[in-house]
């Protein structure tokens, strides 16, 4: 099974079982709601902790989480620092609005021009203001940065693995 990082545990909170949480996903009222299940990847273990949230709240720009059956600072001090991940059965295909992906949708497919010639695959995804720029990496040249925007990536084309991109001229210098 696949599992995607949510959130990063930095700290306990007061005596009662509290941890704060810097969160990292798109959707923090979906991903942190009571009853949810979160995995903790504590550094250096193989392992994920499964725990189940019965309390949320919001403080100072960080989401404080209880876990159930964890009621004091005692049974959560070894939990800091972790990666708080969700499994794939978590994620919804209805928090996408037509024409978004997730990141790990995306990273892997093959780019290829309107005419069907291979450019490369994508690698990365940067986000550095308006729009995501895809990283393509391709053989013998450097990568490509292709905007994600309509008149650039014109298809993405989950089933079959490949993503439609008309280069414009100029990009690939």
């Amino acid at each position: 099974m696949n599992y995607y990082n949510v959130g990063k545990i930095v700290n306990t909170q007061g005596l009662k079982g509290e941890v704060r949480v810097i969160s990292i996903t798109d959707f923090p009222d979906k991903r942190f709601k009571i009853g949810h299940t979160v995995f903790a990847k504590l550094p250096n273990k193989k392992d994920l902790v499964s725990l189940t949230i019965d309390g949320v709240r919001k403080h100072k720009g960080f989401i404080l989480l209880h876990f159930k059956d964890h009621p004091s600072i005692n049974d959560v001090e070894y939990l800091k620092p972790s990666e708080l991940k969700i499994d794939e059965e978590s994620l919804s295909s209805d928090d996408l609005k037509p024409g978004e992906y997730y990141y790990h949708q995306i990273i892997g497919l093959t780019v290829v021009d309107p005419q069907g010639n291979q450019i490369g695959q994508v690698k990365e995804i940067l986000s550095p203001g308006a729009n995501d720029v895809w990283v393509v990496e391709r053989d013998g040249q450097k990568d490509l940065l292709l905007p994600k925007i309509d008149s650039v990536i014109t298809k993405v084309d989950l089933d079959n693995g490949q993503i439609t991109a008309d280069v414009p001229e100029g990009l690939d210098e």
